[in-house]
């Protein structure tokens, strides 16, 4: 038995290759757990590769004049079962949309209904052909509502064609600008029967049961893999840490983990940042040194790896974390406990592939840390998100705050935001973080909607914060973002390349915002240096580099280097072509 007294080595678990589709999620409690000397290990067998899935194989289809495959699932049929992902030969599959590309846009605002007024927006003018109001499925339909940082799915209550207003279960979060329904705003209206005709695309009639799916070419029902999820969890970790009764020590080792479910509630779904209330496939409380090594989670229906309250010391490494619906990996919480026993600490994420999220919830991030300290995530690439690479804290402006002595480190982040959202960093953090330090990260290719592309962005309240050795590339503005916060330290930094300003400092306050040295500015005619709030000296630069690559004069707004010098900023500065080997194709060496 794994954790009896006496035993020195692992106790092991192997689980043959082939898919294990779970009836019901794996709850792992304290008496599974194993010791320092005798882990409980749960591994793949030598050289095969096992599934655990949280799906269901589809089979038996028919197959239409039109060449539409269909089948019948009476689960769904009795409202016991339903999904809104599918997943085909080991790919994501989409529910029809309109417009098929691109974005509607919102004709009009309206006020939100009496019984939501101060509460959020429920509704908004549309152009004539957008909705209909016979559309025999309109309590199915998804309202996809792009905010600035944030994306909603709205349910449908009413559509008034003449009018051409449309009503809707429940609000957005708030009325204010971030989060309300203004004319010009982005929106996508999916699961839409009638428009059921690309190859690829499926409908899942919750009414009759009835699954109907196009083929792309070449695709025969015989021959191809077709799962549905049905559980929302695949593995969760439940142990009692106040009581002392934690889940320990327990390693999975080369699973793979796949095909969660995730259900729009009948209200709908929103919520105001990160998409942080969304579960993991794979959660964990009051786990400790416990760990997933060398593990493949994909098709996943929210985050990849939730570590909640009174997880410390546990491990993700060496895995491939990809197509996720939201996240990759979230630590802590929003909560902050008063007692430490609770406060998830001292997790490590190294050396995994996070790649391809927000497939259902565009602000997914990479990873989260919530009111968590003493965290390491380091050597990780993340890539192909539609927000934020990662993000540290939970707390705005310079009230308490866990996320301290966090260590973010040589992790390449890359190809964010993609013109989906706006307000988001390669590496962005919240609050008061005393001992977190930033390090030889790489972070390129950030490119927003409309406004807020960052590299590494120091937002509400960031403070005491070490940014070091980092190199940041290719943003669509603020290579370095400080919105307000005091007392950061950004030195010996490459930032380069933003298509507008290098620096951005938003919010002038009384204390020193920042430290900023023996760092390297580099920019061309796609950008300038300064961007904001510079005018009242509150903080401190010197030692550095600046370099305009298109010949113009480095200006620090309108000011020249000898008006800006003469302020008592870079007094120690130069102007001066760094001998990049080749930055317009990402490479920083130093020439000799």
């Amino acid at each position: 038995r794994a954790g009896s007294p006496g035993l020195s080595s692992p106790v092991t678990v192997l689980l043959r290759g082939g898919y294990y589709f779970l009836a019901e999620t794996l709850v792992l409690t304290g008496e599974d757990s194993g010791t320092r000397q005798s882990p409980t290990v749960i591994a793949a067998y030598p050289g095969e590769t096992p599934v655990l899935s949280g799906g269901v194989p589809i089979s038996g289809w028919t197959v239409d004049a039109a060449g539409r495959w269909h089948v019948t699932l009476p689960e769904v049929a009795r409202g016991e079962w339903s999904f809104t992902q599918l997943f085909v030969n080991g790919q994501r599959r989409y529910r029809p949309r309109l417009p098929k590309d691109g974005y509607y846009f919102i004709a009009r605002a309206v006020p939100s209904t009496d019984a939501n007024k101060g509460k959020g927006c429920d509704r908004f003018g549309f152009r004539p052909g957008q909705f209909r109001a016979d559309w025999p499925d309109l309590q199915d339909i998804e309202v996809l509502a792009f905010h600035s940082w944030t994306m909603d799915r709205l349910r449908i209550a009413h559509v008034d064609e003449e009018k051409r207003i449309v009503t809707f279960v429940a609000p957005t979060p708030s009325e204010n600008w971030a989060f309300d329904l203004h004319a010009g705003g982005r929106f996508i209206i999916e699961n839409v029967r009638a428009a059921l005709d690309d190859p690829g695309e499926w409908y899942l009639d919750r009414q009759t049961g009835e699954l109907t799916y196009i083929p792309l070419a070449g695709e025969k029902p015989e021959e191809t893999e077709v799962i549905a999820p049905r559980l929302e969890t695949l593995v969760r970790m439940v142990g009692d840490a106040e009581l002392g009764m934690g889940v320990h020590h327990v390693v999975f080792w080369g699973i793979t983990f796949a095909h969660t479910n995730w259900v729009t509630p009948p209200d709908g779904y929103r919520w105001v940042q990160s998409e942080s209330v969304l579960p993991g496939a794979i959660t964990a409380q009051g786990a400790q040194h416990c760990a997933l090594e060398d593990c493949v989670i994909t098709h996943v229906g929210a985050y990849a790896v939730e570590l909640g309250a009174g997880c410390k010391y546990n491990r993700v490494e060496g895995c491939e974390i990809t197509d996720m619906a939201a996240g990759g990996v979230k630590i802590g919480e929003m909560t902050m406990h008063q007692s430490d026993i609770l406060v998830a600490s001292h997790n490590v994420v190294r050396n995994n592939l996070i790649a391809h999220g927000g497939r259902m919830h565009a602000a997914g991030m990479g990873v989260w840390i919530g009111h968590s300290p003493y965290n390491v995530v380091e050597h990780n690439e993340i890539c192909d998100f539609y927000q934020t690479g990662i993000s540290v804290g939970w707390s705005w402006g310079y009230g308490p705050s866990l996320a301290h002595h966090n260590t973010i480190a040589y992790n390449r982040i890359y190809n964010l935001g993609q013109g989906v959202t706006d307000d988001m960093g390669g590496l962005y953090t919240l609050g008061v973080s005393p001992g977190t330090v930033l390090h030889h990260n790489i972070i390129h290719d950030v490119s927003c909607h409309h406004y807020g592309g960052r590299g590494i962005y120091f937002d509400e309240g960031s403070s005491e914060i070490l940014a070091e050795n980092n190199l940041v590339y290719r943003t669509d503005s603020g290579a370095f973002m400080q919105h307000y916060g005091r007392e950061n330290r950004v030195i010996n930094n490459i930032f380069a390349l933003a298509r507008g300003g290098q620096l951005d400092r938003l919010r002038e306050e009384e204390h020193i915002s920042f430290e900023f040295r023996r760092n390297i500015v580099y920019y061309d005619s796609t950008g300038f240096l300064l961007y904001e709030n510079w005018s009242n000296d509150r903080f401190i630069m010197d030692e550095n580099l600046y370099w305009d690559a298109s010949g113009r004069p480095v200006m620090f707004g309108a000011e020249t280097f000898e008006q800006w010098q003469a302020r008592g900023h870079d007094r120690n500065s130069i102007i001066a072509d760094p001998l990049f080997v080749d930055p317009a194709n990402g490479d920083f060496r130093l020439r000799e």
